[in-house]
């Protein structure tokens, strides 16, 4: 399979669909994966490996099971590394701002030492502010900050859940990666480019965007609608998914492609002296509309596909994109009446997640060019 039809060399994505022949366990057949796409070259004897992931937050149900990724801190001890797991703290006031609350919000989801076999470690510390730059070469930064841990580790295994996302039409291993290291510093820049905007008669005044704004640029105001002052709004767009009546859509200063290719640039940063020492898993499953950010799931957009892995982090995220596009959406959910073939995360978003990849392969992270390989 491939994206853009170029003659190039093209980047192998293994993938193993839901349903096994074989009838072998999908957290075996996710090692399995891991094995097929390199991890044992990619890891060398001693090696502190960070397996980037995203703990969930409490109420969410989207995010990847630990027991997969205890599988993941298996394989990776058997190559020869020290896993640990890791993610960068968040913006919003979710249960992930600070390092304290991140792990103990971790533990509450399932993940532990005693769980997953591997310690758990914040990226960029305590506060969010233990973050390294590193020089890119892109069109909107210098530099970026990354989170430390992630920065000195000597290798990496990335494990996405693949879902939607309020402000960039697609949450997959790009986003992972670039929004998921990146500082707290870091993540305020790459969303400086949107604004919320709220539609006052859809309103109902239920307070939820009050309580999910994490710098209270929120209020409701004496006409009982929420009023947001821009001049303390960052743009972070946890309010636009928290309210459930669809009353504050996405706006931009200056359009949606700008926090894309800012994500990117961050992916620049992360992987920057890790050549052939990253490998990465892709969950397609339980593709929700929103990202694990909330303290909810919305229910899956499409079926369950199964789960990719590939050392190309732009033909992994082009995978899952084609995947979830060829699906039919489900009934009961947001995805309802969209047949194969229609582009989900744009129906659904009205934001083009694509534009993300395509700059990511101009930036030389990867191909768009792939070759599906199956296996049961």
């Amino acid at each position: 399979m491939s994206a853009a039809g170029t003659e190039k060399a093209s980047a192998q994505v293994f993938f193993a669909p839901m349903r096994s022949r074989m009838k072998r366990s999908m957290v075996a057949r996710m090692g399995g994966l891991l094995g097929r796409a390199g991890l044992g070259g990619a890891i060398a004897e001693g090696d502190l490996v960070a397996v980037k992931l995203h703990f969930g937050e409490q109420g969410n149900t989207g995010f990847v099971h630990p027991v997969f990724l205890r599988e993941v801190v298996r394989r990776v001890r058997d190559a020869g590394g020290k896993p640990f797991l890791t993610d960068a703290n968040t913006l919003y006031r979710g249960e992930r701002a600070n390092a304290v609350d991140h792990l103990a919000c971790a533990i509450h989801n399932g993940f532990s030492f005693a769980t997953v076999d591997a310690p758990l470690i914040i990226a960029d510390g305590l506060d969010g502010r233990d973050a390294i730059d590193i020089p890119v070469k892109g069109r909107h930064f210098d530099s970026v900050r990354i989170g430390s841990a992630a920065v000195h580790a000597d290798a990496m295994v990335v494990v996405t859940h693949v879902k939607g996302h309020e402000a960039t039409g697609f949450g997959g291993a790009l986003k992972n990666v670039g929004m998921g290291l990146g500082s707290r510093s870091a993540k305020q820049r790459m969303h400086a480019d949107f604004r919320p905007e709220v539609t006052p008669d859809a309103c109902t005044a239920c307070g939820r965007c009050v309580r999910w704004c994490p710098v209270d640029a929120i209020t409701i105001g004496p006409d009982s609608y929420a009023v947001v002052d821009y001049s303390v709004c960052y743009g972070c767009g946890e309010c636009v998914a928290a309210c459930p009546y669809g009353a504050i859509a996405t706006q931009w200063k200056t359009d949606a492609t700008s926090i894309q290719e800012k994500i990117v640039e961050h992916v620049a940063g992360a992987l920057d002296g890790k050549d052939g020492k990253i490998v990465y898993v892709s969950f397609v499953t339980l593709v929700t509309p929103d990202c694990d950010c909330f303290e909810f799931s919305d229910a899956p957009v499409v079926p369950d596909i199964g789960i990719l892995a590939s050392t190309d982090i732009v033909a992994i995220e082009q995978a899952a994109y084609d995947l979830v596009t060829e699906a039919t959406g489900l009934a009961g959910s947001r995805g309802e009446g969209l047949a194969a073939g229609d582009d989900k995360f744009v129906a659904i978003t009205g934001v083009d997640g694509t534009h993300a990849i395509r700059y990511a392969e101009e930036m030389g992270l990867g191909t768009r060019e792939y070759e599906l390989v199956r296996v049961d």
